[in-house]
């Protein structure tokens, strides 16, 4: 078999024991690591059509894998008005003037990004951006990505004139006391509404966002993703960008399964287990639990502050525990959307019964779960259920001292129980990284310093919140590595460096193990490697 590509001069960092391997060189072959070894003997391996590059040093990790990503969704959402910067109200106006001000007459003006910390308390509605998008149709995603602010003119072009009933039960046109729309729409089943009235961009113009966002992932140091949806076209993207050779990651796709899905639909799911390309797969299904704490959609043990985040995503939650039995018998793997206590614990409960009633069968997932109480930590690795986890979202959208929405609407003791993720490890759990992207940013070393440091990413001399919730680096880097092929049941092939596994390898300017997590996030990515072939090498290489 041709070797493809050797790597020379190298650190091989091996993320299960923390340690430098031995050997300094590799070579590739059949997407595969085919050989360790020095120098010299890796080299007699080259032929005429081998890449061969020195690394001077460099470090080799595994390839870094994003444990829960959606980049379909995320490649539209992203293009227009970036509001992420934006800390208060008047400076969120300023943004809409200026886009206002170059907008072509009639145009839809888009957003994303959106901070409910910029109402400091006050509701979230559209009213303080009236007299800005006065006859501008405009849609505005808060960064949460369940929920956005409609202008007035865009909630009359789509007809949206007073509340609504929905299958998804956290779903809701927020209206006020007279029943007229505030403009804040939650869930994508409201949001839905509006956005189905507005312009979209051709195909061809999706597909090619899509294809520039996962170059510059590719860029990052990712070499993989779990994707947390297949809505719309998005097999069909992915099907052709592998087959013209553009899909610079390799992706596990988890299709949605709704409420209201029958047995049809359910018989549909597991029919679509496995396809895929040379790049990627269906594997899993993406369930619903809850919305968010800061929406006031989560379902959480006692309400919030404002009496809500009271209810089950699902209307009925025992039909979610149906599914999951059906889906679990049918050796399925299941990531479930889970960010308040009881919808924590309503999944636990449901894997638990599923494995009574069909034995062990597949792994499954919880994600996000931002607060649980003590007495769910251990549950985790008693079930062997995987805790997929985005500390970057603790960083950037909640504070040490809990002024923010988050905080505030749950209230302590609960605002204290932040993104365990020392807990959930230190009980046992399997904890995988990622970054939720487009909610935070995606690039892996700043989503394992946020492990680690827990600081606001914007402003690192700001306080950690939560500190005791820190991940150490190997810990961290595990998270993206060993332990996100673990939630594929793909560690036989993946997550090491070893002979036979994927040649999937992330190569980086300086130790991830050694420098300081403040820092981490700024080292150099040098290579990224997919099935033994560049995505990205830095002009230094």
């Amino acid at each position: 078999m041709r070797t493809s590509l050797i790597l020379l001069s190298a650190r091989l960092l091996d993320p299960a024991t923390g340690a430098v391997l031995p050997q300094t060189a590799l070579a590739a072959a059949g997407g595969r690591i085919a050989a360790l070894g020095d120098d010299r003997e890796i080299r007699a391996l080259a032929d005429a059509s081998t890449t061969v590059i020195d690394l001077g040093g460099a470090v080799v990790t595994p390839g870094l894998v994003d444990g829960h990503i959606h980049p379909v969704t995320g490649a539209e959402l992203t293009h227009g008005l970036d509001l992420s910067g934006c800390g208060d109200l008047d400076q969120v106006r300023g943004a809409l003037a200026a886009a206002v001000r170059d907008l072509p007459r009639g145009a839809w003006l888009h957003g994303w990004g959106l901070d409910p910390n910029v109402f400091a308390g006050r509701p979230v509605e559209v009213a303080p951006f009236d007299a800005v998008l006065a006859g501008v149709p405009a849609l505005l995603l808060l960064f949460d990505a369940h929920s956005m602010l409609a202008s007035r003119r865009a909630l009359e072009l789509a007809g949206v004139d007073g509340p609504r009933t929905f299958d998804q039960a956290t779903a809701e046109v927020v209206c006020d006391a007279d029943g007229r729309p505030t403009g804040l729409l939650l869930e994508d089943a409201a949001c839905d509404l509006v956005e189905r009235v507005a312009p979209r961009p051709t195909r061809e113009e999706r597909r090619d966002r899509l294809a520039a966002a996962l170059g510059a992932m590719a860029a990052s140091g990712l070499t993989g993703g779990h994707v947390m949806d297949a809505n719309g076209d998005s097999l069909a993207f992915f099907t052709e960008l592998d087959e013209a050779g553009r899909l610079p990651l390799r992706l596990r796709v988890a299709p949605w399964c709704q409420p209201g899905t029958d047995a049809e639909g359910l018989r549909a799911l597991v029919a679509r287990q496995g396809v895929g390309g040379r790049l990627w797969r269906t594997a899993g299904v993406k369930i619903f639990m809850d919305g968010t704490v800061d929406n006031g959609t989560a379902w959480l043990e006692q309400p919030d502050c404002h009496g809500e985040s009271r209810h089950a995503f699902w209307p009925d939650p025992e039909e979610y525990t149906r599914v999951i039995g059906v889906l679990h018998r049918a050796g399925v793997p299941t990531a479930t959307h889970a960010i308040g206590d009881a919808a924590v614990r309503h999944v636990l409960d449901a894997v638990e019964k599923a494995r009574a009633e069909g034995g062990p069968g597949p792994r499954h997932r919880v994600e996000h779960i931002e607060t649980v109480p003590d007495d769910t930590l251990r549950r985790f690795a008693d079930l062997g259920v995987v805790a997929s986890m985005q500390p970057t979202h603790c960083c950037d959208f909640t504070r040490a001292d809990h002024t923010d929405n988050w905080s505030r609407r749950l209230g302590e003791p609960r605002a204290s129980r932040a993104w365990r993720c020392r807990d959930l490890h230190d009980s046992g759990a399997v904890v995988v990284l990622g970054s939720d992207w487009p909610i935070a940013p995606y690039p892996p070393l700043g989503v394992m310093a946020g492990a680690r440091h827990r600081r606001p990413t914007r402003d690192l001399s700001r306080a950690p919140h939560g500190p005791e919730q820190a991940l150490t680096a190997v810990e961290a880097l595990r998270g993206m590595t060993v332990n996100a092929a673990y939630a594929a049941g793909e560690e036989h092939e993946a997550g090491r460096i070893a002979v036979g596994h994927r040649a999937d390898l992330t190569v980086l300017g300086a130790d991830p193990l050694t420098v300081a997590s403040t820092e981490l996030a700024d080292v150099p990515v040098l290579l990224t490697v997919l099935d033994g072939e560049p995505t990205h090498r830095a002009a230094s290489l």
